[in-house]
């Protein structure tokens, strides 16, 4: 199901912070600091592996999810919400799954 059209442009779909000592909390790149979305400070797929973001799996199991911006561009709310419908498979500090860091 695509909830797009219920949630462009509307306010609770954004929030930004610029005022928050650790913005940027990722290196942003390219990426407009105006469309920067903390709404999703923590992100909420941090627990489930096959998250979509790009994440590196630590030796001790668990992700590391420092390079990823997946919850942090407003065109990305849509598939939080939708990927938050589905059941979660299996955790973040799991052996299982992801890419292996060094």
């Amino acid at each position: 199901m695509d909830c797009h059209f219920k949630w462009e442009g509307k306010g609770f779909s954004f929030v930004s912070n610029k005022d928050c000592e650790f913005f940027p909390c990722h290196d942003i790149g390219a990426m407009d600091p105006d469309s920067f979305n903390c709404l999703f400070c923590f992100c909420p797929l941090y627990g489930r592996d096959g998250c979509g973001g790009g994440y590196v799996r630590l030796k001790n199991g668990c992700k590391d999810c420092s390079a990823c911006i997946l919850p942090h561009k407003r065109e990305n709310y849509g598939y939080i919400i939708e990927e938050l419908r589905r059941p979660a498979t299996q955790g973040a500090c799991e052996q299982k799954g992801g890419n292996d860091a060094i």
